[in-house]
Protein backbone atom coordinates (compact mmCIF):
# COMPACT_ATOMS: atom_id res chain seq x y z
CA UNK A 1 0.00 0.00 0.00
CA UNK A 2 1.32 3.45 -0.89
CA UNK A 3 2.06 5.86 2.00
CA UNK A 4 -0.87 8.22 1.41
CA UNK A 5 -3.27 5.31 1.03
CA UNK A 6 -1.92 3.81 4.25
CA UNK A 7 -2.37 7.14 6.02
CA UNK A 8 -5.95 7.42 4.75
CA UNK A 9 -6.69 3.88 5.95
CA UNK A 10 -5.21 4.63 9.37
CA UNK A 11 -7.28 7.79 9.86
CA UNK A 12 -10.42 5.98 8.70
CA UNK A 13 -9.72 3.13 11.11
CA UNK A 14 -9.27 5.58 14.00
CA UNK A 15 -12.85 6.76 13.42
CA UNK A 16 -14.28 10.01 14.74
CA UNK A 17 -14.73 13.33 12.99
CA UNK A 18 -11.51 13.06 11.02
CA UNK A 19 -12.49 9.73 9.48
CA UNK A 20 -15.40 11.49 7.80
CA UNK A 21 -13.01 13.93 6.09
CA UNK A 22 -10.74 11.33 4.47
CA UNK A 23 -10.58 11.34 0.70
CA UNK A 24 -8.91 8.86 -1.61
CA UNK A 25 -5.49 10.36 -2.31
CA UNK A 26 -4.61 10.75 -5.96
CA UNK A 27 -1.14 12.24 -5.53
CA UNK A 28 2.14 10.42 -5.07
CA UNK A 29 3.95 10.62 -1.76
CA UNK A 30 6.80 12.76 -3.04
CA UNK A 31 8.35 13.49 0.35
CA UNK A 32 7.85 9.97 1.66
CA UNK A 33 9.79 8.68 -1.32
CA UNK A 34 12.78 10.76 -0.20
CA UNK A 35 12.79 9.30 3.32
CA UNK A 36 14.51 6.12 4.37
CA UNK A 37 12.69 2.78 4.41
CA UNK A 38 9.97 2.59 7.06
CA UNK A 39 9.68 6.39 7.29
CA UNK A 40 7.53 7.05 4.23
CA UNK A 41 4.11 7.13 5.91
CA UNK A 42 5.18 9.09 8.97
CA UNK A 43 6.86 11.78 6.85
CA UNK A 44 3.69 12.06 4.79
CA UNK A 45 1.54 12.21 7.97
CA UNK A 46 3.59 15.11 9.31
CA UNK A 47 3.54 16.90 5.95
CA UNK A 48 -0.21 16.35 5.68
CA UNK A 49 -0.47 18.00 9.11
CA UNK A 50 1.40 20.99 7.72
CA UNK A 51 -0.94 21.13 4.72
CA UNK A 52 -3.96 21.13 7.04
CA UNK A 53 -2.55 24.22 8.74
CA UNK A 54 -1.34 26.11 5.67
CA UNK A 55 -3.04 24.79 2.57
CA UNK A 56 -5.25 22.02 1.33
CA UNK A 57 -4.69 18.44 2.36
CA UNK A 58 -4.30 15.48 0.06
CA UNK A 59 -5.73 12.88 2.46
CA UNK A 60 -8.11 14.86 4.69
CA UNK A 61 -10.46 17.55 3.41
CA UNK A 62 -12.37 19.03 6.36
CA UNK A 63 -14.87 21.72 5.39
CA UNK A 64 -14.48 23.47 8.76
CA UNK A 65 -11.20 25.43 9.10
CA UNK A 66 -11.10 24.76 12.85
CA UNK A 67 -11.36 21.04 12.20
CA UNK A 68 -8.55 21.36 9.65
CA UNK A 69 -6.30 22.87 12.34
CA UNK A 70 -7.17 20.05 14.73
CA UNK A 71 -6.55 17.52 11.95
CA UNK A 72 -3.15 19.08 11.34
CA UNK A 73 -2.23 18.79 15.00
CA UNK A 74 -3.42 15.18 15.07
CA UNK A 75 -1.36 14.31 12.00
CA UNK A 76 1.76 16.01 13.40
CA UNK A 77 1.31 13.99 16.58
CA UNK A 78 0.68 10.77 14.67
CA UNK A 79 3.90 11.05 12.69
CA UNK A 80 6.02 12.14 15.64
CA UNK A 81 4.59 9.31 17.77
CA UNK A 82 5.61 6.83 15.07
CA UNK A 83 9.14 8.25 15.24
CA UNK A 84 9.14 7.93 19.02
CA UNK A 85 8.09 4.28 18.67
CA UNK A 86 11.10 3.77 16.40
CA UNK A 87 13.28 5.41 19.05
CA UNK A 88 14.68 7.82 16.47
CA UNK A 89 15.13 10.94 18.57
CA UNK A 90 17.35 12.59 15.97
CA UNK A 91 14.63 12.25 13.33
CA UNK A 92 12.11 13.76 15.77
CA UNK A 93 14.42 16.74 16.18
CA UNK A 94 14.92 17.02 12.40
CA UNK A 95 11.21 16.97 11.59
CA UNK A 96 10.26 19.25 14.49
CA UNK A 97 12.78 21.71 13.04
CA UNK A 98 11.24 21.30 9.59
CA UNK A 99 7.79 22.10 10.99
CA UNK A 100 9.21 25.26 12.58
CA UNK A 101 11.17 26.38 9.50
CA UNK A 102 8.25 25.70 7.17
CA UNK A 103 5.88 27.68 9.41
CA UNK A 104 8.32 30.59 9.45
CA UNK A 105 8.71 30.44 5.67
CA UNK A 106 4.94 30.39 5.29
CA UNK A 107 4.59 33.43 7.57
CA UNK A 108 7.20 35.21 5.44
CA UNK A 109 5.39 34.34 2.21
CA UNK A 110 8.21 32.10 0.98
CA UNK A 111 6.70 28.78 -0.16
CA UNK A 112 9.94 27.78 -1.90
CA UNK A 113 11.82 27.92 1.42
CA UNK A 114 9.07 25.88 3.08
CA UNK A 115 9.30 23.21 0.38
CA UNK A 116 13.11 23.18 0.61
CA UNK A 117 12.86 22.58 4.37
CA UNK A 118 10.47 19.67 3.78
CA UNK A 119 12.69 18.13 1.12
CA UNK A 120 15.83 18.39 3.24
CA UNK A 121 14.06 16.98 6.28
CA UNK A 122 12.55 14.07 4.36
CA UNK A 123 15.95 13.19 2.92
CA UNK A 124 17.52 13.29 6.40
CA UNK A 125 15.21 10.91 8.23
CA UNK A 126 15.56 7.17 8.16
CA UNK A 127 19.06 7.32 6.77
CA UNK A 128 22.06 5.87 8.55
CA UNK A 129 23.41 9.39 9.10
CA UNK A 130 20.18 10.34 10.91
CA UNK A 131 20.22 7.38 13.30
Amino acid sequence: MRPLEALAARVRADGGLLADTVTDPTEDATLGALAGPGYEELVEAIYEGYLQHYGEGRVLRPADPDLALLAGDRLYALGLAQLAELGDLEAIEVLAGVISRAAQAHAEGDPEAAWAAWEAGARAVGRESAS
